[in-house]
């Protein structure tokens, strides 16, 4: 059976059941003070309280993308100005692993804009694993599609987690991208699984969706045989040239509501308890309250440093001020 399979059949008869979409409706339905203390005692019984892992992400790989993301500033579709690099030197990703570690990331995750890597790439990749796993962080990739052999390839370097997101729900993913199916992502999370790598995998709000389309988008995650260990939540960064930042930068659906946005955290942690919810992209926009609160929804990750791929981030001075002003502090490498 597959994980699409998986995720949209009905529960047999005696089967345990799981989260189903009304269950998680009902959660976002919920007093939101309910919600959040819900969600608040399944982050203490799972994840040590008051503390926030710090990651980077790096982009090892700018741009020229053939894949067509309507969110996305690095796809060949996108007339965002964004100039397309080569793979980035195996020793030049150590140092910025090295400069994230003295910033205090235990997380180091690299991101290259391709469809997929060929299979020439894998060893410099293997290379950056290694080196980064050698400095005692925690290691990501997210690389595009992934072969059976190129998973297991990263799998025998000591990758981590490797992260493909899901990006929506199964019912709304063809209005977002054309150049490949939801079951192409979840072919590659089955190969990431197969390889014995832990699986990040989220997705993106705030592309002009309704709350039936996000209670789709966590039930698809949920749903999952093994639910992700990495669950990153972001919320769109409108890029102008882009096809949903064209859309909707002028709009009030360009940022979700700061509700509903927390609203999607706290569903993910009650519904994936285990797992490392990740406050993702759109941090930038956010204010010191809002993050608060997807804090006490149960969100213990977040990506420090000015930049994330090629969008803004929030920065290592002011997230520093914002952890000590909540009382929150940095997870220790384990």
């Amino acid at each position: 059976m597959t994980l699409l399979q998986t995720i949209e059949r009905e529960p047999e008869v005696g089967e345990r059941v799981g989260w189903t979409r009304a269950a998680i409706a009902e959660l976002f339905d919920r007093p939101l003070l309910d919600l959040l203390f819900e969600a608040q005692q399944v982050h203490r019984e799972h994840h040590p309280a008051n503390q926030v892992q710090l990651s980077t992400l790096l982009s090892i790989k700018t741009g020229g993308c053939p894949e067509d993301c309507g969110y996305c500033s690095q796809s060949v579709k996108a007339d965002s100005g964004l100039k397309a690099t080569k793979l980035m030197d195996v020793q030049a990703v150590l140092q910025s692993a090295a400069q994230a570690k003295d910033h205090g990331s235990t997380r180091f995750c690299m991101g290259a804009a391709w469809r997929n890597p060929k299979d020439k790439d894998i060893p410099a990749l293997a290379a950056m694993v290694k080196g980064v796993r050698e400095m005692g962080l925690e290691t990501c990739m997210t690389l595009g599609m992934l072969t059976p052999s190129q998973a297991e390839a990263l799998a025998e370097a000591g990758l981590d987690y490797y992260n493909h997101n899901i990006d929506t729900a199964p019912e709304n993913y063809g209005n977002v991208i054309s150049t490949r199916t939801f079951e192409d992502r979840l072919d590659t999370l089955d190969n990431v699984r197969a390889a014995g790598i832990n699986v990040c995998s989220g997705g993106i709000v705030g592309m002009g969706e309704t709350r039936e389309t996000r209670v789709g988008f966590i039930h698809a995650l949920a749903s999952m045989p093994e639910p992700p260990e990495s669950v990153p939540i972001n919320a769109l960064v409108p890029v102008k040239g882009t096809v949903l930042g064209d859309m909707l930068a002028d709009t009030p659906l360009a940022r979700i509501d700061d509700i509903e946005f927390v609203r999607t955290v706290a569903a993910a942690r009650i519904t994936m308890p285990r797992s490392m919810v990740r406050l993702s992209a759109g941090r930038e926009s956010m204010s010191e309250s809002t993050q608060a609160l997807c804090f006490m929804a149960g969100a213990n990750s977040i990506f420090t440093g000015d930049k994330l791929l090629t969008a803004p981030n929030a920065g290592d001075d002011r997230d520093g001020a914002m952890l000590a002003k909540l009382g929150l502090t940095p997870m220790e490498m384990a």
